[in-house]
């Protein structure tokens, strides 16, 4: 269990990392005045994705507890 647990928590901040670097890549377009909006939504979309991923993974790493 403690194996199952640590890969979750690795894959969590593998992906928490990667939505970090969307969100940078995302900043940098918009600031530049990146007029290739196809890009920036394609980016957004990805976290968006990635947003979810993380969500789902979290709700499975915590114990189901009914109080």
């Amino acid at each position: 269990m403690q194996q199952d647990t640590l890969s979750v928590e690795q894959k969590l901040e593998v992906l928490r990392e990667q939505h970090r670097d969307l969100d940078a890549a995302v900043d940098a377009l918009e600031a530049s005045g990146s007029t290739d909006l196809l890009q920036v939504k394609r980016l957004k979309k990805r976290k968006l994705q990635l947003k979810d991923e993380i969500r789902m993974l979290s709700a499975r790493a915590l114990p189901d507890i009914i109080a």
